[in-house]
């Protein structure tokens, strides 16, 4: 039987909020089968329990935000990504702020968190959301066009074009493709960051947005290059970073996809909509376990290698 997945132990990490510049403290905790991953706000006089779903997303300005019982988490992505490119069922988040700690930018921080507690195996069957038909999201046309599509597929993989008519930009791998069968998350994925451009920093910060972000949590960009002193740390770092926010937003889910994610110009709103929109159409997946771990995908059904 392919098991569901949490932590050994704990694991702890503080940070400051990319968009609100808070100072957080994260708690990762193992959770039961069948738990789910659960964010818990401790900061409030009675924490509240704010599980992950697709429909529990009520925002997605610049971030994903989930809500419930009128208590909110921001920007989760990042966290939601790691835990999806180690197929982490089960979790508890104890988290002392409204948004989680945005750390170097990437996802490898919390990678390397989870990877430190362990992985530990639980006697219950991992289940997966299989794609049955195409599901297909669109927005615009021309210049303005984005699109993002859900398509059967015996594994995961994700594919995704950027169109941002910046030289910077323009300059690096415009298009990628991530396999979990044959690719290293941590290694392929988990070091790209965030990025933004100073043309637009201080409309966000007017709006309450970025107040926490700066060189050392992004790449930041002029109108013309790259300001980071380091460079980047892929050829494609921006395009890889759109598959580590989608592998984030998918994971919004509940649950592991068996699908191959295609996507141009997307973001966190276009995702949600795309599960959204999944979930409409019940003839257009299955839940499914594997008793028999060999039939699993190869990739989903081994341990992600440590780094």
């Amino acid at each position: 039987m392919l098991k569901q997945r949490t932590l050994q132990t704990l694991t702890r990490a503080v940070g400051v909020g990319l968009h609100s510049g808070q100072r957080v403290e994260l708690t990762l905790r193992p959770a039961g089968p069948d738990t789910g991953i659960v964010f818990r706000r401790v900061d409030l006089a009675h924490p509240v329990d704010i599980p992950v779903g697709a429909l529990a997303v009520t925002d997605t300005r610049m971030a994903s935000t989930i809500e419930a019982h009128g208590t909110k988490v921001h920007t989760v992505e990042h966290l939601m990504s790691a835990c999806s490119g180690l197929g982490l069922d089960n979790l508890y988040i104890d988290i002392s702020a409204e948004e989680v700690p945005i750390l170097d930018g990437s996802s490898s921080s919390f990678v390397f968190l989870l990877q430190s507690a362990g992985i530990a195996l639980q006697n219950a069957p991992k289940r997966f959301v299989r794609i049955l038909k195409e599901v297909v999201v669109r927005e615009g046309e021309g210049d303005k066009e984005k699109w993002a599509g859900l398509y059967p597929h015996q594994g995961f993989k994700l594919s995704f074009e950027i169109d941002f008519k910046h030289p910077a930009v323009d300059s690096t791998g415009q298009e990628v493709t991530f396999d979990m069968d044959t690719g290293h998350y941590g290694r392929d994925i988990a070091r790209a960051r965030t990025f933004g451009f100073t043309r637009d920093v201080e409309h966000l910060r007017a709006n309450g947005l970025a107040l926490g972000g700066g060189l050392d949590n992004a790449i930041v960009m002029d109108d013309y290059k790259v300001l980071n002193s380091d460079g980047l740390r892929y050829d494609d770092e921006f395009v890889k970073h759109k598959i580590l926010d989608a592998m984030g937003d998918l994971y919004l889910l509940g649950k592991p996809l068996l699908a191959h994610y295609r996507a141009f110009r997307s973001g966190h709103a276009m995702n949600n909509r795309l599960l959204r929109e999944l979930l409409s159409r019940p003839d257009a997946y299955e839940l499914v376990t594997f008793d028999d771990e060999k039939l699993a995908p190869k990739g989903l059904a081994q341990l992600a290698p440590a780094w």
